[in-house]
């Protein structure tokens, strides 16, 4: 497992870049998504109908 130190002042944080990546990877994953409906409008109200 990485870590990574982080001094700010009287603070220390650490941070597991193994969990950053995931959420990058999950955030660029919805970035996509929410491009794809933005392109797509009809196809989000579809979906909503379906789902509702």
């Amino acid at each position: 497992m990485s870590t990574r130190l982080i001094i700010e002042g009287s603070a220390v944080y650490e941070i597991d870049e193994e969990c950053m990546k995931k959420r990058e990877q999950q955030s660029e994953e919805q970035n996509a998504l929410l491009k794809k409906d933005k392109e797509n409008p009809q196809d989000v109200c579809q979906k909503q109908k379906q789902s509702g």
